[in-house]
């Protein structure tokens, strides 16, 4: 996979299945960056490097009850750019139910995913 509107189309077929971390191990690079809007319990901001961004996502995973819905718009390309609409409807562990809206923002090159960003 080579072209960043390939890795975007992949991206999103794998995230509206929910398997993010098919998505990381594939798209990913190693040495790739992950920042969120918002520090999550137990882990920073800013997440370096493709093994620690799988161990923020089991991390993430743990504190989930269960998904009601899944919901990833169709991706926008621009250059190496690539922005997709993310919707998710889920119980978490003594919260509750929640719905999570965000814009996630990823960056390419050398046909590898370098860097996202979530926005909500």
């Amino acid at each position: 996979m080579n072209n960043t509107k390939q890795i975007a189309d992949r991206l999103a077929a794998l995230c509206r299945k929910g398997d993010w971390e098919a998505a990381q191990k594939e798209l990913y690079s190693t040495d790739a960056v992950s920042i969120e809007q918002e520090e999550m319990p137990g882990a920073s901001k800013e997440t370096k490097g493709l093994k620690a961004i799988i161990d923020k996502g089991h991390q993430w995973a743990s504190m989930v009850e269960s998904v009601h819905v899944i919901e990833v718009g169709e991706p926008v390309v621009a250059g190496d750019a690539i922005a997709l609409r993310m919707r998710m409807d889920m119980t978490m562990k003594g919260r509750g139910r929640t719905e999570m809206a965000e814009l996630c923002v990823y960056e390419t090159k050398g046909g590898k995913i370098v860097s996202e960003r979530f926005f909500s």
